[in-house]
């Protein structure tokens, strides 16, 4: 119980780190801004496929193979589905040209703070429901990857967020409150698994085929939009590897 907790905690403490480093740092060029968004994409893929799918079809059963194959679908589709009615960050900063009904009728900062704080919802209910698995190291690299991946994608954010009128005082009090909701998911993932841990090789691939819609349709196309997508290419595959190597150190440590 003491490694789930500190793992939340280091959850909702990385945005924190990532909006602070944000702030000190104030606007960045493109290209870092690309290679640190694919860096977090790279991050995002590895913890989804070794965190979450791989580990739905590992389950024992004769039901297993099914039950992921069609929870990678069910995760695509409903993420696909809310995308019509989750605001999004690109859009706002000025970069995304695609249209979304909750853009044009909520202030710009609570437009903002709620697309972070729903992004962030989605990556704690998957670790959270990855702390269901039998094997605490898959969990726990599901947990660091989207930990690391929270900073350089806060970072990101923060000066989208001064440009739409938050002072640095109010940025850190979002901030805070970004990483409660984030916290509070994860809770609410591990209630789920627990209560429905029948149908953990459908729930974690559920998780990870919410997790693929999301890089496919939203980061990688956010960092290829602006002459830089070679950066983000290499910043994503590094993100990847740092995941495998993270996993391949967890794996040397006893369950």
């Amino acid at each position: 119980m003491e490694i789930k907790l500190l793992s939340m905690l280091f959850m909702g403490a990385s945005t924190v780190v990532g909006m602070l480093i944000g702030l000190l740092v104030g606007n960045i060029p493109h290209r870092l801004n690309d290679a640190m968004l694919g860096l977090a994409a790279g991050i995002m893929l590895a913890a989804s496929i070794l965190g979450l799918i791989e580990p739905a079809f590992s389950e024992p059963g004769g039901m297993s193979l099914a039950l992921a194959l069609s929870g990678i679908a069910a995760g695509a589709i409903a993420v696909s589905f809310l995308d019509k009615f989750i605001p999004h960050l690109h859009r706002l900063a000025g970069v995304d040209t695609e249209e979304h009904r909750n853009n044009a009728s909520i202030g710009k900062i609570l437009l903002f703070v709620s697309a972070i704080a729903l992004h962030k919802i989605p990556e704690g209910l998957a670790t959270g429901i990855g702390f269901g698995s039998p094997n605490i190291n898959d969990a726990l690299t599901l947990a660091s990857a989207i930990s690391l991946q929270n900073i350089p994608e806060a970072i990101v954010v923060a000066a989208p967020l001064l440009a739409a009128g938050a002072s640095a005082k109010r940025t850190v009090c979002l901030s805070f409150v970004i990483a409660a909701s984030s916290i509070a998911s994860v809770a609410c993932g591990m209630a789920i698994a627990e209560c429905f841990s029948f149908a953990m090789p459908f729930l974690s691939a559920m998780a990870g085929g919410a997790m693929l819609y999301v890089i496919s349709d939203e980061m990688i196309p956010e960092t290829h939009s602006h002459g830089h997508e070679k950066a983000a290419t290499f910043a994503l595959i590094a993100g990847l590897i740092l995941v495998i190597v993270i996993q391949r150190i967890l794996a040397g440590l006893p369950q």
